[in-house]
């Protein structure tokens, strides 16, 4: 069963316990449990997809907005997407036992620094189902064990899921307790988890800022915030129009309900006239509703924008929404970027060299793109496999959590009999 009837602490116990066996695993041990979920993903689709219908078609999800159901949704594809996603992860290289450093002291002694697992990793999630395997790829593979909390609403897909994990598991004669769900229940079972400090390494929450300021009350486990993203595409006085027509469209519309897509497009003045027209046309057609200063209302050529409020430069949509404003400066763009953004990802758009080195070196962010679509924020496009999120903070990870980011390191020291005078 991919949850049982333990209270929140007692199944972070069992995830201590598992993460013990699961650090000392060999390669191939982990690598099995991955092709068998693999192989579990594909043949076993259609239960997963029964389940994330009933989760669907429930009262509970009936409240969503059309990009948080998208979120949810599963299909063939995405199961299949999974699967490999899974395969992606076990090809690469295992980190753990990596030597990172070797020296030997003065004394004789013999030092190595070697990469070891965390332990016990916790994931808090909402609505997106994938991630249940994502996260339980990347923690298998780096030695540690998973406690997940997804969505209320998504709790049968989750749980179909985790099952196929932990059958994944147990084929590869390793503890299914590596992986264990607990109940998307309210506030208290959230502050239970998140003040497991005991038996919990570090605790990964992907949500909104909501969530964050929920744990930032309560927490005493260490937590890396996979959190917001208000991410701009900034299109420079020196930009191939077309080409920034192209990312800026890309980055709002081709997935709008997931962090990493452009919540604010910046124009310079120099080329808003040229630029915005055809632009805001085609967001508009893609069904984007927009909202912007009053340069960008005047340079709109026709195209229906409304006035954004102060509170919209502030705004995750994660839906069809897009604001807009005009700039006069590079460095005029840079300050609404820094001072609005999440520290996500962000873009610049530019044919100068010089001027994509400045807003690359001033912007304070996880990701920062010249030419390209703020989309690419993912483990699985940077060659990480999969992510648990995008870290959005600077201490131990920055940018998408992949195997490396789930590890610590330990001294470990060789002597011949040394005491210390």
């Amino acid at each position: 069963m991919a949850t049982t009837t333990r209270t929140v602490a007692q199944t972070c116990a069992a995830a201590a316990s598992a993460a013990r066996a699961l650090a000392t695993a060999s390669t191939e041990a982990k690598n099995e449990a991955l092709a068998a979920l693999a192989r579990l993903l594909e043949a076993r689709a259609d239960d997963v997809l029964e389940a994330n219908a009933a989760d669907l078609a429930d009262e509970r999800a009936a409240g969503l907005t059309p990009a948080l159901r998208d979120r949810l949704a599963l299909s063939g594809e995405r199961v299949a997407a999974m699967a490999d996603g899974v395969r992606a992860v076990a090809a690469l290289e295992d980190p753990i036992g990596e030597e990172l450093e070797r020296k030997t002291l003065e004394s004789g002694l013999e030092l190595r620094k070697l990469r070891v697992p965390l332990g016990v990793v916790a994931v808090v999630y909402e609505a997106r189902p994938n991630v249940t395997v994502d996260c339980a790829a990347l923690t298998i593979k780096s030695g540690n064990a998973m406690v997940l909390r997804g969505s209320h609403y998504a709790e049968r897909s989750n749980g179909a899921l985790a099952a196929l994990v932990r059958e994944g598991l147990a084929e590869a004669g390793l503890s299914e307790d590596a992986v264990l769900l607990v109940g998307g229940g309210g506030h208290e079972d959230l502050a239970e988890l998140a003040t497991q400090d005991a038996t919990v390494d570090l605790l990964i929450p992907r949500g909104g800022g909501g969530l964050k300021a929920a744990l930032k009350e309560v927490a005493t486990v260490p937590v890396i915030y996979a959190a917001a993203g208000n991410c701009h595409v900034y299109v420079h006085a020196d930009a191939d129009l077309e080409m920034a027509q192209r990312v800026a469209v890309n980055a709002k519309v081709q997935r709008p309900g997931v962090c990493n897509s452009a919540e604010t497009l910046l124009v310079d003045a120099a080329v808003a006239a040229d630029f915005l027209p055809g632009t805001l046309a085609e967001l508009d057609a893609a069904g984007v509703e927009l909202v912007g200063d009053e340069r960008a209302r005047s340079n709109a050529g026709g195209v229906e924008v409304g006035a954004a409020s102060e509170r919209d430069w502030d705004t995750e949509y994660l839906d069809l929404k897009m604001a807009v404003a005009v700039v006069d400066s590079l460095e005029d763009a840079i300050d609404p970027v820094n001072r609005h953004g999440t520290r996500h990802s962000e873009a610049i758009v530019t044919r100068s060299e010089e001027a994509a080195a400045q807003f690359e070196n001033a912007v304070d962010a996880a990701v920062v793109y010249t030419n390209a679509s703020t989309r690419f924020t993912d483990g699985f496009e940077f060659g990480l496999g999969a992510e648990i999120g995008n870290s959005t903070q600077k201490l131990h990870a920055r940018g998408p959590i992949g195997l490396r980011e789930l590890t610590t390191y330990k001294y470990v020291v060789h002597g011949d009999g040394q005491v210390r005078e």
